[in-house]
Order: structure tokens, then C-alpha cells, then sequence
């Protein structure tokens, strides 16, 4: 065990914190469902946005990356750097339509959108498939990462890891629902970027390391400093690179990224004081997701190449842990092991925090979904504010206690994003394309997720039985043209939308653009409802869109170019991603 006195008090002094933050919240998060689930819509963006930054800056994430830089480089990163196209789409497309349109969830949403029996089932199959399955598999994942650091640094069991972290995070996460989940991300958050900074200067000054210089003048290590990848692998580039930004973003859904918003980022939305809190939030997440956060993790994954080459000197230098969890991705604890008495504590604390924080949100969330869609919409209608919020604490402890038995059973940070990401191929196009075109029918949506369900299960337990096992990337473009055919068909040759359902939709959404031009018509005709298209709002988004994608990938790459010894490059690339911000804040201001 590497933790001494000074670092088990710092991380008992963060545990008691975050329970105190969860009683201090608890009594208005009892009053209602709307205050446990949504903290009453009254939150501000900068808490919201950081929330949602704390969510994603979870114990897995470095893990993942150090998985990632060490197989495939830095440039392997594009394959969850792609997915700002899609944040982006949510901040200046889908941000003020989520908050107008005023559900409590975003699967509340299938029967404001949809009508009929099939609407219905939807909203129930899918709160129960994505509130419990989903979320089950997240906090797995999640868990994973903390199992490995536990055994690394705290040289605890993986269930040990589990009841002490877990039982913290139910405990307070039950307690003071989203508003109490928010203001300890709030702290969490600086905790994560100060122990990631931390951890990244300490990497660097290891002797086997010597410097940043001697690190990106080591051979193992600059054939991995790309941000780009090399084209001349064109294998590699297309895995990495072209099916990430070209396919990958817009079809697969994926928890906090999902194409036209949804699951947390949604509930943040619906959290905020008005549209424009919305609208903030999202975008001050994703400046801080994709451009800020990556580097000081980039850094410790490279100087693991030299101090652990293979997979056999971390087994070495940790004999006592387990043989099946030794991955690339368990090099970045194994790095951490080197920080002193002290530092140590704030690290392995801000790592716990970052855990919480992940963990608290998807139990928030997937208790959401459980009480608002399936127990009140189907068992019990007519149930109280407090058997609501009751449900909603019993929901939150089981579907930890289902994570975590899955955890004991994953082996590395990638495979259970590999999986995530097969599991939603092909689904993103129709989440984006439902508010943009009244055609698209709760039958279309029911089809996308069986599909690409029944898809990831073919290929991760059937394909393998007769053929010879095909990259994860083909599987993913195999998936996404495989379900996209199927639920386009079903789309066209399915019954659609109630006439009127789609008149209050657009009545309450004002959804720009031409793809609701018949409703339109219909809403005038039949109701003297006139809604405007809106198109000049429309195109200033598709213009924003773009230059706020350039400022952010401007910025990235920038930070990135100064952190591997280009400084002039990196200013002048963080200087044009301000100017490009200007540009969006002035378009945004005139609003």
C-alpha cells in the first residue's frame, strides 16, 4: 500500500465533503422529482458545464488514453476526438430546443414526438434498456479503471474497491439528487485537473524519463507524437481518423456524445435557468472536454513507453496484481505510483473524485429514467413526490450494485469502449434527423436500437463461432450501414406520425428548417398556427457550427503543439481559435 497518513487523510477529508455536500442538499432534493432529477431548472451554466466536464473526466478516461497512446500513438485520439463534431451540433442545434421543449428527460421526449401504443413502448423499453443496461455497462467501465487503480496504489481487492468508492458515491448521489451531483463535480472537477497536472510533472521528472526534452527525443516515443496519423499507414489512418470524422460522429451513439444531445448532457440542459444557460453550458463543456483536458494524460501515457516498455515490467513491478487486468491501460496508475507522500493522496484523491463524479451522474441519470419512464409512467401514475424520490434512491443503489458485478469482468479501458461503441452504430443519424424531419416515427427509432443491439451481439458472440474475427472498425461501418438501411425502410413503410402530435410539437419546439414545411402547412391550415422556418436562424447555426469545430480543434492542436516543443506553431493555432471564438460570440450575441 502507497498511500501514507498525510494522503489518507486528504482523501477521507474529500469522502466526508462530498457526503456533507449530499446532506446539505437532501431536504430540497426530497421535495419533488423535478428537484431530485433536474435541481428545479434553476442552475447556472458554468456549474452545468463543468458538471458535465466532471462526468466525462472520469478514472477510465486516462486509462483509455494510455491504452490509446500506447497502441496507436497521439494521433490515436481522433477516435473519440471526432465526437466534438458532435457536441457541436448539440451546443448550436439541439441546446435551446432541448430546454423549449420542457420534458423532465430526454425519453419523456418519445411521446411529446411520437403518438400511438408503439410511442409508449418506446419510452418505457428504452428508459429501462438505456436508465439500467447502459448505464450498467458505463459504471462497469468506470469501475474497471477504479479496481485497477485500487490494486495498483492502494494494493486493495477489486470488491474492496468497489463497497468503499461505491457505497460513498450512492450515499451522497441518493441523498441530494442532481443539484447535490453538480456542486460536488464542482470540486471534483478542480481536484481531477489539479491531480491529472500533477501527475503529468512527476511523469516527466522520473529518471528513466529526464525532462520533456529526453522524452520527445526518445525513439519509442517520438514515432507516437503525431497528432495527425501518418497517411502512409493507410490502414491505421482510416481506423483512427477518416471513419471517426466521417462516419463514426454522426451514426454511433455514445454516452456524451450522442448525436442530437441526450442522456446527461440533456438533463444539464433541462437543468438550466433558461436557453441561453443551456446553450453555455454545453459549449464551455466541450472547450474544456476536447481542447484542455487531454494533454497532462497524453504526457503521462508517453513517458509510460519508457519507464514500463511492456506489459511484463508492470507485472513485475506489481506482482500482487491480478494477471488478467494487466493491460496497456493499467500503465497509467502504475505511473502514478512514483508521486511522493502528499502529492500522492491529492492524485489518487482527485482520481477517486473523478470516479464519483462519472459514477454519481450516470446513477442520477439512470434512476431518472426508472422513475419518470417507466415506474410513474407505467406502474404507478399517481404515485407521491416522496415514493418518487424513494424509487429513485432504490433505482440508484441497484443499478450500482449491477455495475459493479459487471467490472468483475472486463479487462481493459478500450474493449469496454469498443463495445459502447458497436452497441449504438448506426442510431445517430436518426437522434439528429427526428427534430429536423417530421417523417421519422417512433417505429423508425424502435428499429435503429434493436438493430445495432442485435448487430453488437453478433459480432462479439456469433461471428467469432464460424468466421475469422474482422477489425473493430469494420464492424462499426458494417453496423451503421446495417441498422441505417433498416431503419430508414421502416421509416418509409411505417404508419407515421399523428397529424396533431406533430402540430404540437412543432408549435411548442418552433424547430427551424424545411424538413417540418407539410406540418407547417398542415398547423396553418387546419389551426390558423403559424410557425416561421426560420431559415436565416438555421444557416447562422450551420455557419456557427463550423467555425466553433475549427476554433476547438484550433485550440487542441495548439496546446498540443506547445506541450511537444512547436511553441510558435501553438500560439499562432490558440490565436486563430480565439479570433474563430469571436466570431461565434458575435454571432451568438445577436440572438
Amino acid at each position: 500500500m502507497l498511500l501514507q497518513q498525510i494522503d489518507w487523510i486528504i482523501l477521507i477529508s474529500f469522502f466526508a465533503v462530498s457526503l456533507a455536500i449530499g446532506l446539505y442538499t437532501a431536504k430540497k432534493a426530497s421535495k419533488s422529482q423535478e428537484e431530485y432529477f433536474n435541481a428545479g431548472g434553476t442552475m447556472s451554466w458554468w456549474l452545468l458545464g463543468i458538471s458535465m466536464v466532471a462526468t466525462t473526466f472520469s478514472t477510465d478516461t486516462p486509462n483509455l488514453v494510455t491504452d490509446i497512446v500506447r497502441k496507436n500513438g497521439i494521433s490515436g485520439n481522433w477516435v473519440w476526438w471526432s465526437f466534438l463534431l458532435t457536441g457541436m451540433l448539440t451546443v448550436f442545434f439541439f441546446a435551446k430546443l432541448w430546454k423549449r421543449s420542457g420534458v423532465l428527460t430526454d425519453i419523456e421526449f418519445y411521446e411529446m414526438r411520437y403518438s400511438g401504443k408503439i410511442a409508449a413502448f418506446l419510452r418505457g423499453f428504452r428508459a429501462i434498456y438505456l436508465g439500467v443496461f447502459f448505464n450498467v455497462v458505463i459504471i462497469a467501465s468506470v469501475s474497471l479503471a477504479a479496481i485497477k487503480i485500487g490494486g495498483i496504489l492502494l494494493g486493495i481487492s477489486p470488491l474492496q474497491t468497489l463497497l468503499i468508492s461505491g457505497v460513498v458515491t450512492v450515499i451522497y448521489s441518493s441523498l441530494g439528487g442532481l443539484r447535490g451531483v453538480v456542486l460536488t463535480d464542482f470540486i471534483q472537477f478542480g481536484l481531477s485537473l489539479g491531480g491529472a497536472i500533477a501527475a503529468a510533472y512527476i511523469a516527466v521528472t522520473h529518471p528513466a524519463v529526464g525532462g520533456m526534452e529526453n522524452l520527445l527525443a526518445n525513439p519509442e516515443v517520438s514515432k507516437r507524437l503525431n497528432i495527425l496519423p501518418d497517411f502512409g499507414n493507410m490502414e491505421l489512418a482510416v481506423m483512427v481518423f477518416f471513419i471517426p470524422l466521417f462516419i463514426q460522429w454522426w451514426s454511433v451513439w455514445y454516452p456524451g456524445a450522442e448525436p442530437g444531445g441526450g442522456g446527461y448532457v440533456v438533463q444539464r440542459m433541462l437543468a438550466a435557468k433558461n436557453e441561453k444557460h443551456a446553450f453555455s453550458s454545453v459549449l464551455l463543456f466541450n472547450i474544456v472536454h476536447y481542447a484542455i483536458r487531454p494533454w497532462p494524460w497524453i504526457i503521462v501515457a508517453l513517458c509510460s513507453i519508457i519507464v514500463f516498455p511492456n506489459l511484463s515490467d508492470i507485472s513485475a513491478a506489481f506482482p500482487n496484481t491480478a494477471s488478467n487486468i494487466i493491460q496497456d491501460d493499467i500503465a497509467y496508475p502504475a505511473m502514478l505510483s512514483f508521486l511522493p507522500v502528499g502529492l500522492m493522496g491529492l492524485v489518487v484523491t482527485s482520481l477517486v473524485a473523478a470516479y464519483m463524479s462519472t459514477l454519481s451522474t450516470h446513477l442520477n441519470w439512470g434512476a431518472s429514467y426508472v422513475v419518470n419512464d417507466f415506474y410513474k409512467r407505467f406502474i404507478n401514475p399517481n404515485s407521491s413526490q416522496k415514493t418518487l424520490v424513494n424509487v429513485g434512491r432504490i433505482a440508484t443503489a441497484t443499478i450500482m450494485l449491477l455495475g459493479g458485478l459487471i467490472a468483475l469482468q472486463l479487462e481493459n479501458a478500450l474493449q469496454s469502449f469498443s463495445i459502447l461503441l458497436q452497441i449504438g452504430a448506426g442510431t445517430g443519424l436518426l437522434y439528429i434527423l427526428r427534430w429536423y424531419w417530421w417523417r421519422i416515427n417512433a417505429a423508425s427509432e424502435l428499429t435503429a436500437m434493436i438493430v445495432s443491439f442485435l448487430v453488437a451481439l453478433y459480432f462479439s458472440f456469433v461471428h467469432k463461432l464460424y468466421f475469422d474475427p474482422l477489425p473493430t472498425h469494420i464492424e462499426l461501418v458494417i453496423g451503421v450501414a446495417v441498422t441505417t438501411f433498416s431503419w430508414v425502410l421502416v421509416t418509409f413503410i411505417s404508419k407515421p406520425t399523428d397529424q396533431q402530435v406533430l402540430v404540437n410539437f412543432l408549435t411548442i419546439t418552433k424547430v427551424p428548417g424545411r424538413g417540418w414545411a407539410k406540418v407547417r402547412a398542415l398547423a396553418k391550415k387546419d389551426s390558423g398556427i403559424e410557425v416561421d422556418e426560420n431559415l436565416f436562424g438555421f444557416q447562422k447555426a450551420i455557419f456557427s457550427f463550423a467555425i466553433g469545430v475549427i476554433a476547438i480543434y484550433a485550440l487542441l492542436i495548439g496546446i498540443g503543439k506547445i506541450v511537444l516543443g512547436e511553441p510558435n506553431l501553438g500560439y499562432a493555432l490558440i490565436f486563430g481559435s480565439l479570433l474563430a471564438f469571436a466570431v461565434v460570440y458575435k454571432l451568438i450575441d445577436k440572438e
